[in-house]
């Protein structure tokens, strides 16, 4: 009868170069890591690179656990940074226009498109960075980031009323910013 190592366990042994606990960390997390990704992507050689890398850097000693955290939220994290670097590298937002400019028979501005004219002309840009850092981490977390509330107060060391707390005042910042 195998014993089953924890997933801290595991990640110590992987940095230390042990290629079974790298294999069952990764028989254990890439598939829940694909099915997120594939979430946010539905190009599935895309996430599947995304994933492969994500590996990659835990294997290679470029992603380090500081063993404070949440496995999964930590795995998260640095996968669905990989996918946002993957999808700029491929010229999502050029993806996008195309798919707006598709949809342009329509009286009112989509939210993608206010937001991209936003973005265009530093109104979203600047209202972000008028926010505070506490609130601007938030966002990241759970808007760019992906996270759930739990995840993204795992990562970020507070609770998770306080996450829901901050986004909402976040946006409604945001919303006043842009109006």
């Amino acid at each position: 009868m195998s014993e089953t190592r924890s997933d801290g366990e595991l990640l110590r042994s992987a940095a230390d170069g042990d290629r079974r606990a790298f294999e069952e960390l990764y028989r254990r997390y890439a598939p829940w890591l694909t099915a997120r990704l594939r979430g946010r992507c539905a190009d599935t050689g895309v996430v599947d690179d995304v994933v492969q890398e994500t590996f990659l850097a835990i294997w290679r000693g470029k992603a380090r656990y500081r063993e404070d955290g949440d496995v999964a939220g930590w795995l998260w994290r640095i996968g669905s940074r990989r996918l946002i670097d993957a999808l700029r590298g491929d010229g999502a937002r050029g993806r996008l226009r195309q798919a707006l400019a598709r949809l342009r028979h329509r009286d009112e501005a989509s939210a993608e498109e206010r937001v991209l004219a936003g973005v265009e002309h530093g109104d979203l840009a600047g209202a972000l960075v008028r926010l505070s850092p506490e609130l601007r981490a938030v966002l990241q977390a759970t808007v760019i980031d992906g996270l759930t509330t739990r995840e993204a107060a795992v990562l970020l060391g507070i609770p998770p009323g306080t996450v829901k707390t901050r986004a909402m005042r976040a946006r409604t910042q945001l919303r006043e910013a842009l109006a």
